[in-house]
């Protein structure tokens, strides 16, 4: 994964780099997150209970996800 877990899209939302199968960043990123919110349990795809996979925050993409939470940056 880049040095930096996120990119601004072309409209300027922030898009997580890893796409939708990098779940060790994803874990990563998501420890060191301040927002981080648990989402409901139809919504978990990843084994790991926190990551970004997992957040509340996180709206998917055709790619990736798109972060809405602040607490990373």
């Amino acid at each position: 994964m880049e040095s930096f877990p996120f990119y601004l899209d072309s409209t300027g939302q922030r898009q997580f780099a890893g796409g939708q199968d990098d779940w060790r960043s994803a874990a990563q990123v998501a420890d060191q997150c301040l927002e981080f919110l648990q989402d409901v349990d139809e919504e978990l795809v990843a084994d790991e209970p926190r990551s970004c996979y997992n957040c509340r925050l996180r709206r998917w993409t055709a790619r990736s996800f798109t972060c809405m939470g602040d607490g990373f940056f």
